[in-house]
């Protein structure tokens, strides 16, 4: 078997981590001995063991003189866990197949230098544009601080979130109601507009899917919102941050934060509204790694504006709504040059609806 065999299988037990790991990035590693695999594993929860930990402690023989396949170079640092570049090395491996250096700044280069130093021989950059796609979340916010944002939205076949009455449940189907929380599952925050918390309600948490609730982030300039809205409710379940202008009530404020509601006040921009990019410089201090944004139209629209999403998903259901609520705005584009572009990475069928899964083509300034 080929090197780029045993790094996709390092890939997929990565995968199993996607709902759990984060904000440490998803790692998979697998142990091969004259051509047979004696151990493999996964990073399976955030502060748990990672994945090279448990493969070593899977084997069912001696590791001397084996490979180690991982998708990522091995931590080198003391966080929730020791550094797996002392257990990889103390078990005494031929070789060590690396996908990709890690992003992290204080492990970067450091894990693959100790492997070489120690006389291990060490590969670096197998199926290494896969590997930096899994964990693309992760290099991204190790590289600027900001969140990776995913924008999400579901539409009719004619481009339209809702009726022109304003009736929008449900336009896709029950599939990707599934799949929309699974994707909830996968990233740290989830975010929406006080438009749709007013008119929909939602509460926003994983309840169709494996997986950990996400923060759930509202923006919400002025305040508007419910105290009786179930986003408030079982704070101990998935938490909840409102984010805010320093024109908001002050007396709702203080009526938020005894709910345990966290109020964060957030510089505006030129329409007094939230700041968008502060917004998510903020979260970033927090810890949070990924986003994703669930609408309305208002908020999909100012984030596509401002060229804030990393990767756009759009289910669009099979059905026409003629005239109603269109999922993107105004975006201030005059020639088809000037449009937004899809990278595409994904299309495919999910029940009655088509899921498309891509990346935003950066414009630079």
């Amino acid at each position: 078997m080929t090197d780029e065999f045993y790094m996709k299988r390092a890939l997929r037990l990565a995968r199993r981590g996607e709902a759990w790991v984060s904000p440490n990035p998803m790692v998979g590693a697998v142990i091969v001995k004259r051509g047979r695999i004696i151990g493999e594993g996964y990073h399976q929860k955030f502060g748990g063991n990672h994945a090279e930990i448990n493969a070593i402690n899977q084997v069912t023989e001696p590791i001397k003189g084996a490979t180690i396949y991982i998708n990522l170079e091995p931590c080198t640092h003391h966080g929730k866990t020791p550094p797996c570049i002392e257990s990889i090395i103390g078990a005494k491996p031929a070789r060590v197949v690396i996908g990709t250096p890690d992003a992290n700044p204080i492990v970067t280069g450091k894990g693959i230098e100790a492997l070489k130093r120690h006389g291990i021989k060490t590969t670096v950059g197998v199926l290494e544009k896969s590997c930096r796609e899994l964990n693309e979340r992760f290099f991204k916010f190790m590289r600027t601080g900001i969140p990776f944002v995913t924008l999400k939205f579901a539409q009719s076949i004619d481009g339209r979130i809702a009726t022109a009455s304003g009736h929008s449940r449900w336009i896709s189907s029950e599939q990707s109601l599934k799949f929309a929380h699974a994707l909830r599952s996968h990233h740290d925050a989830v975010l929406v507009g006080s438009g749709t918390l007013s008119k929909d309600d939602p509460e926003l948490t994983v309840r169709l899917s494996r997986g950990r609730n996400p923060l759930r982030v509202i923006i919400d300039s002025h305040l508007c919102i419910s105290l009786d809205a179930r986003i408030l409710k079982d704070q101990d379940k998935a938490r909840t941050l409102i984010a805010t202008t320093n024109y908001a009530d002050r007396e709702k404020h203080a009526r938020l934060a005894d709910l345990g509601i966290e109020v964060l006040a957030v510089d505006t921009d030129k329409n007094r509204r939230v700041d968008l990019m502060r917004l998510l410089m903020e979260l970033g201090k927090r810890n949070i790694s990924s986003v994703l944004v669930e609408g309305g139209a208002a908020i999909i629209t100012s984030m596509l504006v401002e060229q804030l999403p990393d990767r756009l998903v759009i289910v669009i259901a099979p059905k026409i709504v003629g005239k109603g609520l269109e999922a993107i705005g105004e975006l201030g584009i005059k020639s088809i040059n000037e449009s937004l572009r899809l990278a595409y990475r994904k299309v495919r069928r999910l029940g009655d609806d088509l899921i498309i899964d891509g990346r935003i083509e950066k414009k630079t300034p």
